[in-house]
């Protein structure tokens, strides 16, 4: 399937500010899960730095703006052609073993109940990938999707013990509950193209992966209640939303910050 994207992300300050430095990730990975036809990030009257790959395998670029700032847009557009290979993560080169994806950050760490909820999942299972799905399973009937009633700070303790989130808390509680099974995993940050009116198909998307022997990473969208397919753009990963955000930066002064995002995703007709 090939799939165009448009994401256009503002920052407006109501005083000038100094300046701005960002970090970017929001090229799509290489892997056999998707090729990039083409794909552009401008930033008006900014400098980039040198792009690199991390040790996980993700592209990315440091811009900064320099002067009085009013506002800054990122624009990313692009085209990718895209495979579905089961959620099986393939041909994508990264450094860092899959234990490290064992740690837990304050976003990830699990309470008691997400612990028992895990537990119960995978009892009498004796399979990793049987063991990956049950839990991916359990998170969709644990968390209820429920949009505007969380937010970026929200942790995956938070939201299990709230029984409601959207795809970020979902992709969150199901990493925490993986973690506490002593199953590597990792939050996913990307796109989801839609045309069937799914309220849960956001598209700015996210979702968890989790290591299974003998296939590597495999994706698990515990709100869309599948593995990732064709419909998928993967951009990059990380411990929690923070750590795989698209975009990360600093500003230079002092000044309130407004933030305006607008996505879409379509399909291009062959």
């Amino acid at each position: 399937m090939r799939l165009a994207v448009s994401h256009r992300t503002v920052y407006r300050f109501d005083a000038p500010i100094q300046g701005v430095v960002q970090s970017h990730r929001l090229w799509p990975c290489q892997c056999e899960n998707q090729t990039v036809i083409g794909w552009k990030v401008p930033v008006a009257g900014g400098t980039h730095g040198a792009g690199f790959r991390d040790g996980a395998g993700d592209l990315v670029d440091t811009v900064s703006v320099r002067g009085r700032v009013e506002e800054l847009a990122v624009e990313v557009t692009g085209e990718v052609e895209t495979r579905d290979l089961a959620g099986v993560l393939r041909g994508h080169r990264e450094t860092v073993p899959p234990a490290v994806y064992l740690r837990r950050t304050w976003a990830t760490e699990a309470d008691r109940a997400m612990t028992e909820m895990a537990e119960a999942a995978v009892a009498g299972r004796a399979g990793p990938l049987e063991r990956a799905h049950a839990l991916a399973g359990a998170v969709r009937a644990a968390v209820d999707y429920r949009p505007g009633e969380t937010h970026a700070e929200t942790t995956a303790a938070e939201a299990f013990a709230h029984g409601y989130g959207v795809c970020q808390d979902h992709a969150q509680v199901l990493v925490a509950a993986a973690i506490s099974a002593g199953i590597p995993a990792r939050y996913v940050a990307g796109y989801l193209f839609s045309d069937a009116g799914d309220a849960m198909a956001e598209a700015s998307h996210a979702w968890a992966e989790l290591y299974v022997a003998d296939l590597g990473w495999v994706g698990f969208d515990a709100a869309n209640q599948c593995c990732p397919d064709e419909r998928y753009i993967r951009l990059g990963s990380g411990f929690d939303a923070q750590d795989a955000a698209p975009i990360r930066g600093l500003a230079h002064g002092v000044a309130a910050e407004s933030l305006d995002v607008d996505v879409s995703v379509s399909q291009v007709q062959q």
